[in-house]
This record gives C-alpha cells, structure tokens and sequence, in this order.
C-alpha cells in the first residue's frame, strides 16, 4: 500500500493518509450524481408547474405591504391619497390636491409597484376608503383561476 504524506503548516507534524482514501473515487463521484438527479426528478416538476399560482400569491403578499403604506400615509395625512394622486403618492410627495402634510425622505415605498405580470395595480380612492386590483395573468377586468381579479378593499 503506497502512503501519502501530508504536512501541516507549521511544519511540525505530518500524519500519513493511505493512497486508497487521497480522494473521491469515480464511483463515489457517480453515486453523489445520481442522488442529485433523482432529488431534482422529483422536486423540479413539482415547482416548474407552479409559476402562475406563484405570481398569485405574490401579487396578494405585494397588495398587503401596499395596503400597510397606504395605512402609514393615513396616519400621517389623514387620509388616503386620491384616486388622482394614485400609488404615485406613495413614492413620491404629490403636487395634486390635498397635499400630504408630511411625506418621508425616499418615501412610503421605493419604485411604483407593479403586479407580478408587469402590470400597475389599480387603485381607487376617495380618501377615506381605497380599493387595490391586480387584473391577473390576463390583464382584463373578471376572469377565473390565475386571470382572476385579486382586490382588497377598506
């Protein structure tokens, strides 16, 4: 049996390591593979069918953290921005009437939301009351499955 050496840094102590266990084998190589690919075989289909109820479930995740913000804004202006002012105000201080008493550095949010689909949401407010739509995959008012309207009113 042929011994490899192998030294420490230091250059103090040495321990011998027998050629048979200097490596991964071929065989082991292929084992680890095939564990990897029968892992993916049954995991992958499961979650590339899903992409559409994915995005559903994003968009009402992206509705709620819109929602809180616009529950923010009311706080600090006592009311909600306008139909008008739109989902705009939230990213930056508007000029349309009325205007917000206080608005934050960098705003409610960063970017205007869009939906999931590269869509904009609809928002529909009268400053007391506000309705969020994403229209779905479709993109067109109704539908059914993942082409349903997603909304949340208060």
């Amino acid at each position: 049996m042929r011994m490899i050496s192998r030294q420490i840094n230091d250059g103090v102590a040495t321990r011998r390591i027998p050629s048979s266990e200097a490596g991964l084998t071929l065989v082991e190589m292929i084992v680890v593979l095939a564990i990897i690919a029968l892992v993916a075989a049954l995991i992958v289909p499961n979650v590339i069918g899903r992409p559409d109820q994915a995005r559903v479930t994003t968009a009402n995740a992206d509705i709620a953290t819109i929602a809180t913000q616009l529950t923010t804004y009311r706080l600090d202006n006592g009311a909600y921005p306008t139909s008008e002012q739109g989902l705009k105000a939230l990213v930056e201080r508007t000029s349309t009437p009325p205007l917000p008493a206080t608005f934050p550095d960098g705003g409610y949010v960063s970017t205007m939301p869009q939906d999931p689909w590269g869509k904009p949401y609809v928002y529909e407010s009268n400053g007391s009351t506000y309705s969020i739509t994403s229209l779905g995959r479709d993109g067109k008012q109704g539908g059914e499955g993942v082409d349903a309207d997603i909304v949340r009113k208060r």
